[in-house]
Formats: structure tokens, sequence, C-alpha cells
């Protein structure tokens, strides 16, 4: 079952990784249901409760561009282990004040806050290791891995865990977290990197301006960075009122709405399993298109559709093909992109996709606000049907190409 899983030719480096990452995104799942439950146990005001959610993002765009170049500067382990050390940190303080009783909104707003910063610098980061440690024929096979350890931990298993735990005692899921976290640090120092030829340092701003005029002068690694924004952008859309589709379109209720995010999950862990034989049978040009037209059709039947069991089964194949676009996608971009530009190239697709759901919820609000809950639905068809259009003829470039 090793074997299956972690094939031994990948090396027992990649084991390490995964095992960090996998260990870090248990922590991070029973965090994304105990958060907002802490939130929400300190204030009743919606505004708040959004801009908790809104401070974890918004470090991303400010600092997404200093933490991709400081990834290509300095040492890549290190600087993970750092980071996660201060995420841990912040989340040990907060424990400690939840326990004392001295938890307050203010005191949660500003965890939020530092743990997006302390995320930003370590997700930045981590996305350049697997390239280190495994050949480029196997990056698909990596990414999958970590996708489907993303899936269950971050989206079935940490969640219902972390709701338990708050329901046992406040302070226990985050104390958990903690215990994830740092286990996390330890097993990715367990890696030993190839060395990086860097050039020399100029400035963090010089590097930054290097590396983004390396993505501007590399048209196929910049057409799919523009792709995640737009595919994103349309997707967050309708994904930001589908609560509200379950509840009045479909008329599933609360517990409908948990059923849709979950068969997404499933599908996800589906199409993870499936990722290496259809990596093998099919070029990855042509499973860039099967996933980026799915999505089309995904936002066409969920605005016409009114029937429950409809929208389960769409959300179904909506989680399996969009995390086989999330391997392919990553693992293009991975063989394309030099290893000193990795950090900064990267940085660009994070603060791409972050911004894209940001302005994506915001429009679909606004949407079906002004002409109902399937209008984000129809904008989200018409704009990603328009984007495959314009880069139907440049995927095979884009699946294709590598590093020079």
């Amino acid at each position: 079952m090793l074997e299956a899983i972690v094939p031994a030719r990948m090396g027992h480096h990649f084991r390490w990784l995964l095992a960090s990452s996998w260990t870090s995104n248990i922590g991070d799942g029973i965090a994304l249901a105990a958060g907002p439950l802490l939130v929400a146990s300190q204030t009743d005001s919606a505004f708040l409760v959004a801009l908790a959610a809104l401070l974890q993002r918004l470090p991303w765009v400010v600092l997404g561009l200093w933490a991709g170049a400081l990834a290509d500067r300095l040492d890549r382990r290190r600087l993970v282990m750092v980071a996660n050390a201060l995420r841990a940190v912040v989340v040990a303080v907060l424990c400690a004040v939840i326990v004392t009783g001295h938890v307050s909104i203010g005191v949660v707003l500003v965890t939020m806050l530092l743990m997006g910063v302390a995320e930003v610098f370590a997700d930045t980061t981590s996305q350049t290791l697997l390239p280190m440690v495994v050949a480029p024929r196997d990056l698909g096979t990596g990414n999958a891995r970590l996708q489907a350890g993303f899936l269950t931990g971050n989206q079935l298993v940490g969640p219902p865990v972390g709701a338990a735990l708050f329901a046992a005692g406040t302070a226990w899921p985050f104390a958990v977290q903690v215990v994830c976290v740092l286990l996390a640090v330890v097993l990715v120092g367990r890696l030993q990197l190839p060395p990086v030829e860097r050039t020399a340092t100029a400035g963090t701003s010089r590097e930054i301006r290097d590396g983004l005029r390396w993505l501007w002068h590399h048209p196929p690694v910049r057409t799919l960075a523009l792709v995640i924004f737009s595919f994103n952008l349309t997707w967050a859309a309708p994904w930001g009122v589908l609560v509200l589709y379950s509840l009045e379109r479909v008329q599933m209720g609360p517990v409908g709405y948990g059923l849709l995010i979950t068969s997404s999950a499933v599908g996800g862990i589906l199409g993870t399993l499936l990722y290496g034989r259809l990596e093998r049978r099919f070029s990855l040009a042509n499973l860039m298109k099967v996933c980026l037209s799915l999505e089309v059709v995904f936002h066409l039947v969920l605005a016409l559709t009114t029937t429950g069991w409809v929208a389960m089964a769409c959300l179904f194949v909506f989680g399996a093909y969009t995390f086989v676009w999330g391997t392919v996608s990553n693992t293009v971009r991975q063989r394309a992109v030099p290893t000193a530009y990795q950090g900064r190239v990267g940085s660009v697709y994070l603060i791409g996709l972050f911004g894209g759901i940001v302005a994506g919820n915001a429009i679909g609000g606004v949407l079906a606000e002004l002409w109902g809950i399937t209008a984000p639905f129809w904008f989200a068809f018409v704009g990603a049907g328009l984007t495959l259009v314009l880069v139907w003829r440049q995927l095979a470039n884009i699946a294709h190409t590598e590093a020079t």
C-alpha cells in the first residue's frame, strides 16, 4: 500500500514532504471549522465575521510577491520551518488567551491576520519544494498525492474533528492545530534539498521585477496565470452564494448544503486517485481542455437545474475534474519554471488565485442581489466560456512547455 501511494522511485525525501503536508492539512482543516465558530462565539456582527475571513486572505495580496522573492533568495526548507513555527506560536498564544478567559473579537481578528501573514510565506515556499525532490516525470503523481492530502485532511477529516473539539472545549481544536503544525515542521526538517543556483542579490524589489519580467516574456506561463485568475473569478462568483442557492433554488436545506460540499470533496478524492491513469492515457493538453470545458458546463447545469440530486451529481463531477485541473496546472507550471524562479512565479499564481476568489465573491454577491440567485451562475458560464474560447488553441503550448 505504501508503494502504491508513494512509490519508492520518488525517494524518501518526497515521503517526508508528503507526510509534512498531510499533517499540516489536518491541522488547517481543524481550524477551518473551529476558526469561524470562535469568531461567531465572540460577535454576531456579519461584518466582523466577514472581516475575519478577509484578514486571512489580505496578506496574500499585500505580501505575496515579497514572499516569492524570499523563497528564491533564502534556504527554502528553513523558511518553511520558520514560518510554520511562527504560525504555531500565534495559535499557542490564542490558546493561552482562551484558557485564561481573556479572549475577545479583537484578539481573534489580530490572530487571523498574523496567521494569514505566516501562511503566505509558508505556502509560497512550500510549493517550490516538490520540483526539488522529484524528477519532472513524477511531478504529476506528486501533485496528485499532495492534493489528496488536502482533500482528506483539510476538507473531509479536519472540519468535523475541529467542530467536535470546539464543542468539547473552545481551546482544544487550536491546541491540536499547534501540535499538527509543529509535527509538520519536524517532518519537513528531514528534507535534504539540492543547491539552487541563485543570481546575485539585487534587492527585493528588483528581484520581484526580475520574476515578473521572466513571467511576462514566457507566453505559455503568462497565459496559464491569466487562465487561473479568470477561472477562479468566475468560479468564486457563484460559489460565494452557494449556500443561498442550496436553500432557495434547489431547496435542500442546511443539511443539503453540507451534502453539496461533501459531494465535491468525494469527487475530488476520486479525481486524485485516478490522476495517474489519466496522465498515462491522455496528453496534458487534452486533460486541460476537458477540465476547462467541464467547468463551463458545470455553471450552465447549476444555472438551469432546480433539482437537488442533479446539483449533488454536478458538484461530485466538479470535485473530480477541478482537482485533476489543479494537479495538471501545478505540474505544467513546475516543469516550465526554472528552479531559481519557482518562488516568484508561483507567488504570482497564488495572488491570481486568491485575488480572483475575492473579486469573484464580490461580483457574485452584487449580481445575486440585483438579478436573483442564478445570475452569478450565468455570469460564470459566459465568462468561463469566453475565456476558454480565447485560450483553446494555446493550451497545447501551455501544457508541454518545459524549463530551459
